[in-house]
């Protein structure tokens, strides 16, 4: 079952800024079409499927017994096949509507997950932990304002001798047509 971590009193977030609103707004509305996307395999990962790629499943080996925090998790797939392979997982996203999808795939396997809604800059205020490993994955770089204050936040999260693991795109990979008949 999916845990709710109640926010420190008083601690509100709050956001003037339009991007990062619009951009919000966006994730709740891409969450919803991801679900059933072909792409993020939730089917096969409620018929009990693990669905993460091989080389994370590689570099990171065993979890068991490891606590995982899982920065800018979308709808917590990853976080709980990282759950279904033995890891105590804490998932983030800014998305009401991604950590909604979250709790209800935790429910729905049973995996113990703990999912927060916060904006990754903001995470600090709402979460007083250290983890064996603060793991992100696949397209979070380049929505990122600020580099630097994210990865003192991902140092800030770290257990001493722990793992950060990132898996990301190559930044010119979207200028390619892959759809294209054409051959090159």
């Amino acid at each position: 079952m999916a845990r709710s971590l109640h926010r420190r009193k008083g601690h509100t977030m709050k956001r003037t800024d339009r991007a990062f609103e619009a951009n919000q707004k966006l994730w709740d509305e891409l969450s919803r079409l991801h679900f059933d996307s072909k792409t993020y395999k939730t089917k096969e990962f409620l018929e009990g499927s693990i669905v993460l790629h091989p080389v994370e499943l590689e570099e990171l080996g065993d979890v068991k017994g490891k606590t995982l925090l899982h920065l800018q998790c979308q709808s917590g797939l990853d976080t709980l096949l990282w759950a279904r392979k033995g890891a105590s997982v804490t998932g983030v996203d800014f998305s009401g509507a991604s950590i909604q999808m979250a709790r209800k795939l935790a429910e729905q396997t049973g995996l113990e997950a703990t999912f927060i809604q916060s904006n990754i800059y903001d995470l600090p205020k709402v979460l007083d932990e250290e983890f064996d490993i603060v793991f992100t994955s696949y397209g979070v770089l380049c929505w990122l304002p600020d580099l630097r204050r994210w990865a003192q936040i991902v140092a800030h999260f770290l257990k001493s001798k722990g793992v950060f693991y990132i898996a990301e795109f190559h930044p010119l990979m979207w200028i390619f047509d892959w759809d294209s008949p054409d051959d090159f």
